[in-house]
């Protein structure tokens, strides 16, 4: 970065034990990207399994994605007030108790077999999710110092992938049970109670949890330049904030087309292929989803987090070409690859857009998390598209989405720089 730009500053009474003070509660935050993880690895494993147990219609599995990320965009500025207002954690315990009420929200959606129900179940624990994103997200880039907070959020958000590695095997080993048989679909939604209640009471633990710990309330403060002034620039004039949001809008809108088409498309295009084992080769996905965000800390060692992205980006452009080309088990390698490449870049778009912004640092987190709702308007485009032509030529959407985040990685990651006074 140049010499004359702005350094972060962050409230502390005693730099020497700033490590150590930080690292509870950085290890406690980042087991909410597990937790959320999870809740998403199951969502992905729900769209499939909602076709085929109550016989919902292709275009309409796609309302699931509204529910989840629209309530991202709708919850993250409300987030966001509650945080400023008062702390990261109160923010954090309110988005756990919404997290758990929706999980505890499948139970009877699932008995009445209603798909409404579900869907109100889904935004209700949506709803916590974005605040917990909210706040834990920015929390992690200000737990320790400005200059790795690429690093840190990535490695937290490491276990937000092993989270989704683990949701989409229990959903898989749980949700699909003999194919072709009503009774077994009955079974499933069954299972499906079960297991969110599960989650609902690990999440309601952590809550509790999170009640009894005291956790470091960190201020963010305002940029100064190198000759000690105070500077107050507003979020409308970081360009490189503006372009982050654009990018995050697409990459999650390419994160949740690749997910939520992936069975259909598995065994729409590899030939004998079933549900269950395509269930098992999204979680080989996930699981090199996990692999390469760890990969990814490593890298960041020796290369720019932005010029990491920059090449995950085109090489997922590439790999979606192949994917356009359905030509059975290689497009369905290829698609399982893209993960790879996607790991990095929630975190490295998310750490990039909010660096050095201050005092704006929460509201700005909120417009991020606000920019989840790609994940729920571009997948409905996906499937319209898909609809005209074929499920492989839909992939040309997520496709236009990684050019965007290459386009951000490539120059529109600068900080604008501020000239000493």
């Amino acid at each position: 970065m140049a010499g004359g730009a702005p350094t972060s500053t962050f409230t502390s009474t005693d730099s020497t034990s700033k490590n150590s003070k930080y690292l509870f509660p950085l290890i406690l935050v980042t087991s909410l990207f597990f937790m959320w993880g999870a809740s998403y690895g199951l969502l992905d494993v729900l769209n499939k399994h909602f076709k085929e147990a109550m016989e919902v219609p292709q275009e309409k599995t796609y309302l699931i994605q509204l529910a989840y990320f629209g309530a991202y965009f709708i919850w993250a500025i409300p987030a966001s007030i509650v945080m400023r207002r008062y702390s990261y954690k109160s923010g954090i315990i309110l988005g756990l108790l919404l997290f758990a009420t929706g999980a505890f929200l499948f139970y009877p959606s699932a008995h009445y077999l209603n798909y409404l129900a579900f869907l109100a179940s889904i935004f209700v624990l949506a709803s916590g999710l974005s605040f917990l994103e909210t706040g834990a997200n920015p929390y992690v880039t200000v737990l320790g110092s400005p200059a790795t907070s690429e690093r840190r959020l990535t490695l937290s958000q490491c276990f937000n992938g092993l989270g989704s590695l683990i949701g989409s095997n229990i959903g898989g080993f749980f949700f699909f049970q003999e194919e072709g048989s009503p009774a077994a679909a009955q079974a499933d939604l069954s299972s499906v109670q079960y297991v969110y209640v599960i989650l609902g009471v690990i999440v309601l633990l952590l809550a509790i949890l999170f009640m009894r710990t005291k956790l470091p309330d960190i201020q963010e403060q305002a940029e100064v330049s190198t000759s000690g002034e105070k500077i107050d620039i507003p979020l409308s004039k970081q360009p490189h904030f503006i372009w982050s949001v654009i990018a995050q809008f697409f990459y999650v809108a390419a994160q949740v087309c690749v997910g939520a088409v992936f069975l259909n498309y598995a065994t729409e295009y590899w030939v004998g292929l079933s549900s269950k084992d395509a269930a098992i080769i999204l979680s080989i996905g996930f699981l090199l989803f996990t692999l390469g965000r760890f990969i990814g800390v490593a890298l960041m060692q020796k290369i720019a987090p932005h010029t990491l992205l920059r090449y995950y980006a085109l090489i997922n452009i590439a790999l979606s070409i192949v994917v356009m080309m359905g030509k059975g088990a290689i497009s369905v390698f290829a698609l399982t690859a893209i993960f790879f490449f996607m790991s990095i870049m929630f975190p490295t778009i998310f750490a990039l857009g909010i660096k050095n912004l201050g005092t704006h640092t929460k509201r700005a987190s909120s417009y991020l998390v606000m920019s989840i709702v790609g994940g729920a308007l571009v997948p409905l485009l996906m499937g319209y598209v898909a609809k005209l032509t074929s499920t492989a030529t839909g992939f040309i959407v997520p496709l236009v989405c990684f050019l965007a985040v290459y386009y951000f990685a490539a120059s529109k990651y600068k900080v604008k720089t501020i000239a000493a006074h």
